[in-house]
């Protein structure tokens, strides 16, 4: 009997033909295509898709995450587009989808959402001995992560400027911080990326502030502001958004990285390359 593959909009999906042309609209499933053994029949991707830097670049781009330029979608002929609930506007999935294109939705919502990511990618394009590879390795990370006592934090996870943005408990970054014991500011009864003012923020009894590389490109300068303009506030630290937000493959070294920073290894933060491609509203709703 020949295995569907359900994707996270609830939609059913054949095992794609080995000759499948593949476009990838998220950056971190792009990188996860290429650690799967796939990045030959990766025909299109994005501007922010910068990973695996020596391989990416001569896939071709058609567009952001939020707007592609869909003549030449069309000319690349694909089979089939990786979209994600979080990145990619519903009437862009549906427009894709109007050309003939099987549209598979993705929405990790937690790290440990990342084998079943894994399992679907790899079993839908024939992948599925490498797909366990990344399985096991993503365990092992956990593991590591999982194995050691965290104290409890208060953390606010800066992702913007002006406005000050910050993600609520129910997101990604918030769980993946979580593994460390560090709990954001915020409630969760809110947007899933608030805006804050910093007074309410350092009211609320922080223990340390986070600025992300991603999506907006905070610097060690920013950090620098910070603590100039509030001496007796909470340590703030730059932190590699991409390690932290980014879902797939580099979910793997992400969790070793986050072990790393929450033991107190201040190695920089490799700055985005303009990867501001992980994005702020959702905007596809999955039926189930």
């Amino acid at each position: 009997m020949t295995r569907w593959h359900v994707d996270a909009a609830g939609q059913a999906h054949p095992p794609a033909d080995p000759a499948a042309r593949i476009v990838s609209l998220v950056p971190s499933l792009t990188e996860l295509l290429f650690d799967l053994g796939l990045g030959a029949q990766v025909v299109g991707r994005t501007h922010y898709c910068i990973h695996p830097a020596d391989r990416v670049g001569a896939v071709p781009s058609l567009g952001g995450t939020k707007k592609i330029r869909l003549d030449r979608l069309r000319a690349l002929a694909p089979t089939h587009a990786l979209v994600n609930v979080d990145e990619t506007p519903r009437a862009l999935a549906e427009a894709i989808a109007d050309l003939g294109v099987r549209v598979v939705v993705t929405h990790p919502d937690s790290p440990l959402d990342n084998p079943p990511l894994y399992r679907l990618v790899g079993g839908l394009f024939g992948a599925d001995a490498a797909a366990e590879s990344l399985c096991h390795r993503f365990a092992a990370a956990r593991r590591g992560v999982a194995g050691r006592n965290w104290p409890r934090r208060r953390v606010l996870y800066l992702i913007w400027r002006a406005p000050w943005m910050t993600v609520s408990p129910d997101t990604y970054v918030a769980r993946t911080l979580a593994l460390v014991g560090w709990q954001v500011a915020g409630d969760g009864h809110g947007p899933r990326y608030p805006e804050v003012t910093m007074e309410d923020a350092l009211a609320a009894g922080l223990d340390l502030v986070l600025f992300a590389t991603e999506p907006f490109r905070f610097a060690a300068a920013d950090v620098a502001a910070f603590r100039a303009a509030h001496p007796h506030g909470p340590p703030a630290r730059l932190i590699d958004g991409e390690m932290v937000c980014w879902y797939g493959s580099r979910a793997i070294a992400g969790l070793a990285y986050l072990a790393r920073f929450a033991a107190g290894d201040d190695a920089p933060a490799a700055p985005s390359d303009g990867t501001a491609a992980q994005r702020l509203t959702g905007v596809i709703t999955p039926s189930t």
